[in-house]
């Protein structure tokens, strides 16, 4: 699934979306973030409302107001943030090799075993 990036509240938001297993709702997240930043409620439901426009949270009625569920896991994401430089980073065998020299040799070590067992481990919600 193609989706737009984030901007930086959106990516708090997200994160507050992912850390909830039951899916968050507009008042939930907003009163997480408004113990450790200064924000309006308006402003987490707008955006809330561009996360669902942008494809990144569904959302389903829940009485009056709306419980979002996010559409892929922090994971997935982060995945996808790789595929992307792999797409624009010119020379993938480079880009590759690169990456490769910055992981720890615990990074290296579950590199090795993902590509034994072929993405077979993956985690989902």
């Amino acid at each position: 699934m193609q989706q737009r990036g984030l901007g930086e509240l959106e990516a708090t938001v997200m994160d507050r979306v992912w850390a909830r297993s039951g899916g968050g709702t507009v008042r939930e997240v907003f009163d997480e973030l408004a113990g450790i930043r200064q924000i309006a409620y308006t402003t987490v439901l707008s955006t809330m409302d561009h996360l669902h426009r942008k494809g990144w949270v569904r959302r389903e009625r829940e009485g009056k107001a709306y419980r979002y569920w996010p559409t892929m896991t922090r994971e997935e994401r982060s995945a996808n943030l790789m595929r992307a430089a792999f797409d624009a980073g010119g020379d993938t065998e480079a880009v590759l090799a690169l990456f490769v020299e910055q992981m720890t040799a615990e990074e290296s070590a579950q590199l090795r075993a993902a590509l034994r067992h072929g993405g077979a481990g993956r985690h989902r919600p």
